[in-house]
């Protein structure tokens, strides 16, 4: 194989002598990083669809990104909760 390459272990150049993938060593070595926001743990959101007169949306994205939190906050306190 290509004696350059040192990520290449020239311990074995036949595919049947290859390191077995399986091993916890390996999938440690290959385990996908978690991507996005961690979880929330004490209060978790639910996805739901809402329907909403359009004045009201539009009042909440004026304010700009966000809007969706603010409205959950409103709904909080309208709720008293």
């Amino acid at each position: 194989m290509n004696g350059n390459n040192p990520s290449i272990d020239p311990a074995w150049s036949d595919p049947d002598d290859a390191p077995d993938l399986s091993t916890p060593e390996w999938q440690a070595k290959f385990a996908k990083a978690r991507r996005g926001r961690p979880p929330v743990k004490d209060r978790p959101k639910v996805a739901t669809n809402l329907r909403l007169d359009a004045d009201v949306v539009e009042r909440l994205r004026r304010d700009g990104p966000g809007w969706q939190t603010r409205a959950n906050d409103l709904l909080r306190n309208a709720l008293g909760l």
